[in-house]
């Protein structure tokens, strides 16, 4: 049986590496994790790629907030999607509704158009969560020739989600990859497999490191200040074999 494969959600080039010594074959590269996911700078862009040899995504995302983008705005993530291509990305991510939480296919495609010139997969991201009709949108996606659905099955998480999730698996019927993400830990991995079937999964398998600092202001002195949170290989290693337990 094929192995169930993980891919990590990082936060710098550090994260990326970490992903990479734990068996992640993909990153997903993002700034601002707790917005959600904004696209990181391209030096940040071009130092991951230089040093992972698994597959690079990045995300495209130019603020936090809803998936409802203005023209110039979309101008942005054009613009960066080129980027990601001269800068040997294997793929993006990205997502853009309309404002009655349908999918915007016109949009998407030209994102895909543009993406395709560089030979980069496709992925859509999160923002397929907050569409007025899943199933719906489900096909309106693989209209739009995306590659992989990022999916917490509409829920806060995908372990809630798991029905959901579940169902669009089988409707996507091999035509485009679900990727569950949302919640997902090294402990409930084993889980969602067997409630849904999945065949990758994505989170960011985090720890919280202390920083080398050794002076510390008296005005400044809180854990969070002195503290990184960073991919952790042993729990991405244990994600995967517990993935692979089925």
């Amino acid at each position: 049986m094929k192995q169930i494969t993980l891919e990590a959600c990082a936060n710098s080039p550090q994260s990326a590496i970490e992903a990479q010594k734990g068996g992640a074959i993909r990153v997903e590269l993002c700034d601002n994790l707790g917005e959600g996911g904004t696209t990181p700078a391209l030096s940040q862009i071009e130092t991951t790629r230089q040093n992972i040899d698994i597959q690079l995504n990045t995300i495209i995302r130019p603020r936090g907030g809803d998936f409802l983008y203005s023209n110039i705005e979309f101008e942005t993530m054009k613009q960066d999607v080129h980027h990601c291509g001269k800068a040997k990305c294997d793929g993006v991510v990205f997502g853009i509704l309309k404002r009655d939480g349908s999918i915007d296919k016109k949009r998407n495609t030209e994102l895909v158009d543009i993406a395709r010139q560089y030979g980069m997969s496709i992925t859509f991201h999160r923002a397929f969560d907050r569409a007025n009709d899943l199933f719906q949108a489900l096909e309106d996606i693989i209209e739009s020739g995306c590659d992989r659905i990022l999916t917490s099955g509409g829920k806060q998480t995908a372990p809630e989600g798991a029905t959901v999730i579940k169902n669009l698996i089988e409707q996507a019927n091999g035509r485009i990859s679900i990727m569950p993400g949302g919640g997902i830990t090294e402990n409930n991995i084993y889980e969602l497999v067997k409630a849904t079937g999945l065949k990758e999964f994505h989170g960011s398998f985090r720890s919280k490191y202390k920083g080398n600092m050794k002076y510390r202001s008296p005005f400044f002195n809180n854990e969070e200040e002195y503290s990184i949170l960073q991919t952790d290989a042993g729990k991405v290693k244990k994600a995967i074999e517990n993935a692979n337990k089925i």
